[in-house]
């Protein structure tokens, strides 16, 4: 079976998918995204003394406001009428990593997936703001989607291996 590109037309043009026929079915994404920095980096933002204030809010409330303005910041991406969008972020010191993962649903005609991308990349790029100060070597990585449900493609869960 031959996968084509859904945003490339028959001519080869970019263009926005036409959903208008497409069913309404809840639809679930979940994507991840990592933040490496010192022990130090980790250290001042869990102990609440970064001057800017508290990093993991302010990255958090920064990728739910990034999940409903993704149709703004990715082209052909349809605006969606979100029902959730949850960030969470957790410290993993053994690591020295910050893991970030989102959530966005919805009932609709299309899928969140580029909306939870987008929200946990954001809040990543916020911490990196917040944080360049005390250092510039922090590396983001690992942007992924981990899981879609809803649609005619089905479930889908990444697996690593």
């Amino acid at each position: 079976m031959t996968q084509t590109l859904s945003h490339i037309n028959a001519s080869g043009e970019a263009h926005m998918v036409d959903v208008s026929e497409k069913d309404i079915t809840v639809r679930i994404a979940r994507a991840q995204a990592f933040v490496e920095m010192s022990s130090d980096t980790l250290e001042l933002i869990l102990s609440g003394k970064h001057h800017k204030g508290d990093v993991f809010a302010t990255a958090r409330i920064a990728g739910i406001m990034a999940a409903k303005k993704t149709p703004e910041l990715i082209p052909l991406c349809h605006p969606l009428m979100l029902t959730k969008v949850e960030v969470d972020i957790e410290a993993e010191p053994d690591n020295n990593r910050v893991r970030i993962t989102s959530l966005c649903k919805l009932s609709g005609k299309t899928g969140v997936e580029m909306e939870a991308l987008t929200a946990a990349s954001v809040a990543a790029l916020t911490i990196y703001d917040m944080c360049k100060a005390v250092q510039k070597d922090m590396v983001i990585s690992a942007v992924t989607l981990l899981e879609k449900q809803g649609g005619k493609s089905g479930h889908f869960v990444h697996n690593p291996e």
